[in-house]
């Protein structure tokens, strides 16, 4: 892996940093650095609008295809488009999901009509979307999934609940993954299906963090329903799509997250210069390890999507340990920084700093996505090719009491 940038890319640079900057004043300048991690919350109808700022401006699905109305930008251009959207300030993006993950996909595993349907709205900022994959049993262990989907002539009826759904409340669609098949177990007989969030058949539930935010939700599914055709892949095959889109999330997407990381590292900087912390040598050994990590982060992200080969799956199973270790590190530093400062509230009855923030929502960073203890169990099974870890044995089932 060589990322070189060339006169043509650092044209490209200059035209990307003069376009943020005209687009990030005025009616948009109060979304500078809003929308990180524990700030999910925060002025979604601005960023909204902001989404199609950005597709006026053509810096919407930079990485995808012209032919699905992307700007086919090399991977030079996009790591360009993304460092420069970090240093401009650019707010976190509610396309997320649409652009990063389920777009992508549906490149990937889509039919032509689907293809039509769905990626022209996300091109354009018009629709949103969240991911409806974990549940109350089944978070790391994806495979367990329960929520149940039934044919019923020309329309899918779907049951069941997912919990900590990102951005639920603000999203026309989300990408579900349910089984399909009565009896069916683990990875088999599952499909992938494509619902419309707002219908009679979908109740949410916020879920108040510590941070005083809610952007996850608890979603129910009581006889929600989809067209027969808005499922992705072959019906009962959803756990490859499932994959796939899983393999996206480690890939282009953490490019994107990494310039909310960087704005992160940035801000901690900036506080250690004022309170004058930057001349504690711990501190700035820490802050110096912080930055190292980073570009660890951003050579591994490179690699992931500058080759082919079959070894970089393990490369992407490991980048998710790694990161989500790096930030909540990077949560700790910042209260550190912070020092007694970081103990008082900003506001009555509590309202948080931007790092404060941080700390407390980097708490969850080895839990969701894979908790780091059963993310390691997965390096050495697919990866290293280890025996599995020991299953304890099921009891029986006990004898009914008379």
């Amino acid at each position: 892996m060589n990322i070189c940038f060339s006169q043509q890319d650092e044209s490209f640079r200059r035209e990307v940093a003069a376009w943020l900057a005209d687009a990030l004043s005025g009616e948009f300048a109060e979304l500078r650095g809003r929308g990180g991690p524990g700030d999910d919350a925060a002025l979604v109808e601005e960023r909204k609008a902001w989404e199609k700022k950005l597709a006026s401006g053509g810096y919407t699905c930079v990485g995808w295809p012209r032919k699905f109305g992307g700007r086919g930008l090399s991977l030079s251009q996009q790591v360009i488009f993304f460092e420069e959207y970090a240093r401009a300030g650019g707010p976190g993006r509610v396309g997320h999901m649409g652009e990063m993950l389920l777009g992508p996909t549906c490149i990937a595993f889509g039919s032509a009509e689907q293809q039509r349907r769905f990626l022209p709205p996300i091109v354009a900022g018009e629709e949103f979307w969240c991911q409806g994959y974990s549940e109350p049993g089944a978070g790391s262990d994806l495979a367990n999934v329960q929520t149940r989907a039934q044919l019923e002539g020309d329309e899918w009826v779907i049951h069941g609940q997912k919990v900590w759904t990102s951005w639920a409340a603000w999203a026309d669609w989300g990408f579900v993954l349910c089984r399909s098949e009565p009896g069916s177990q683990r990875h088999a007989g599952l499909s992938y299906l494509l619902v419309p969030m707002r219908q009679p058949g979908v109740s949410l539930r916020p879920i108040r963090q510590i941070t005083g935010d809610a952007e996850f939700f608890e979603v129910f599914y009581d006889g929600a329903r989809t067209a027969r055709e808005n499922v992705l892949g072959a019906p009962g095959a959803g756990w490859k799509v499932a994959m796939g889109t899983l393999a996206f999330e480690r890939g282009v997407s953490t490019l994107g997250q990494q310039m909310l990381f960087r704005n992160e590292l940035q801000q901690i900087i900036e506080t250690a210069k004022r309170n004058g912390r930057a001349q504690d040598p711990l501190i700035r050994q820490r802050i110096a390890d912080a930055w190292i990590g980073l570009e660890i982060q951003r050579a591994g992200a490179l690699r992931t999507l500058s080759s082919q080969s079959a070894e970089l799956e393990a490369a992407g199973l490991v980048h998710k340990l790694y990161w989500a270790t790096w930030h909540r590190a990077l949560g700790e530093l910042a209260m550190d920084v912070l020092g007694a400062e970081g103990e008082i509230a900003a506001g009555f009855p509590c309202e948080l700093t931007p790092m404060q923030k941080l700390y407390l929502f980097t708490r969850s960073d080895t839990i969701y996505g894979g908790s780091n203890q059963i993310q390691r169990n997965i390096i050495a099974e697919r990866a290293l090719g280890l025996p599995r870890e020991p299953r304890p044995p099921q009891s029986a089932t006990p004898q009914a009491q008379s």
